[in-house]
């Protein structure tokens, strides 16, 4: 379907046109267990933790918008597991330090050997020894930008695989995979899903070989996601095209009026002309998205803040149909306490602004 637009792929991705009396909309395949054989003869499911029509369904329409094989999992985090596992055992892992702070965490609870370097020094970061060079861009929180291209020919001179963590970016926003990179890993939770009531992940490569190994890891480490949650996301992806432009677009008239308003600094959108990672950023991204960041005073000016609107839920996910704002630091990001990520949401334009513009009001 690569001919088609955004639209016309997140609506049909993955779906079969159905034969007379078939459902137009087919439901999810809750089995775990399907029908064998009476002799040798086995069918493309057997058994739940292996596979699934429902799972396969979104996996290809995921890798059609990626240009890959796609491999669900149960989390983004089942996902970068999985990543490590296939990927970094035989080097060193070199991660964003600004990067979600988790997947660091991880690398280490796994006994990597795990070197770091900030999302805007990436280019010129020691890939020494490095297996497995690990780039978030824009980065979570700060939204920051990496030349993916670059970094990638880098690490491949070195020997090492490139993975994109594109949750932030969207698969509509950024095709690493076309970029240089070796594996796309992102968080289905986010904007993919879309509405905040499904936990899953994905990783998709266009190697054959690397993405049988993923798919065995999750096979083997039992990471695999239910198919109702899958099913909910397919449905979600639909509306992918739409969210995103609403979501942009919500997210630079804040951006915007966040700059004109005394109470906020440090406003970074990568979609505004004059922002530090937009260069780069409108050099390799295909559309904007709804995440931005800006600073308060300090905590207590956030919760004031919070307080004070109508519309912005506190919530520590992002790329929902409600705008939400996450204060970072209190994840152990090191950032500055009042450090506000904001996922802009699908409300009208002009309220969401009014209503932040109220609530900055009250923070005095």
């Amino acid at each position: 379907m690569t001919a088609f637009g955004d639209g016309t792929r997140c609506v049909h991705g993955g779906g079969s046109a159905p034969g007379v009396g078939e459902p137009l909309h087919p439901g999810p395949v809750l089995s775990s267990t399907f029908a064998l054989g009476a002799g040798t003869e086995q069918g493309p499911d057997f058994y739940g933790r292996a596979g699934n029509p429902t799972w396969r369904a979104l996996e290809a329409a995921i890798g059609g918008l990626e240009g890959g094989e796609c491999t669900l999992f149960a989390s983004g985090m089942a996902a970068i597991a999985a990543l490590f596992q296939t990927c970094g055992r035989d080097g060193t892992v070199v991660l964003p330090s600004d990067g979600y702070y988790l997947a660091r965490a991880l690398a280490a609870d796994l006994g990597l050997t795990v070197r770091t370097a900030p999302t805007t020094a990436m280019a010129d970061a020691d890939l020494g020894g490095a297996a497995l060079v690990v780039l978030e861009t824009p980065s979570n929180p700060g939204l920051d930008v990496c030349d993916i291209a670059a970094v990638s020919a880098r690490a491949h001179a070195a020997g090492a695989l490139v993975a994109v963590d594109n949750t932030t970016a969207t698969p509509l926003g950024q095709r690493p995979l076309e970029l240089g990179a070796d594996v796309v890993v992102a968080s289905d939770t986010k904007a993919v899903a879309g509405h905040g009531d499904v936990v899953l992940g994905h990783a998709t490569t266009t190697d054959a070989g690397l993405a049988a190994r993923i798919r065995d890891a999750r096979t083997r480490g039992g990471a695999v996601p239910g198919p109702m949650e899958v099913w909910l996301a397919h449905r979600g992806l639909g509306t992918l095209d739409l969210r995103l432009e609403r979501q942009a677009a919500n997210a630079r008239a804040l951006a915007s009026a966040l700059r004109m308003h005394p109470a906020a600094r440090d406003v970074r959108w990568p979609g505004l002309a004059d922002d530090p990672a937009h260069e780069v950023a409108a050099r390799q991204m295909r559309r904007w998205n709804g995440v931005l960041r800006f600073t308060l005073r300090d905590t207590a000016a956030v919760g004031t803040f919070l307080a004070a609107s109508r519309f912005v839920e506190s919530a520590t996910s992002f790329g929902g149909l409600r705008t939400s704002a996450d204060r970072r630091e209190r994840w152990g990001d090191d950032v500055a306490p009042g450090l506000v990520r904001l996922s802009a949401g699908c409300e009208d334009t002009a309220d969401l602004v009014d209503d932040v513009r109220g609530a900055l009001d009250a923070c005095g």
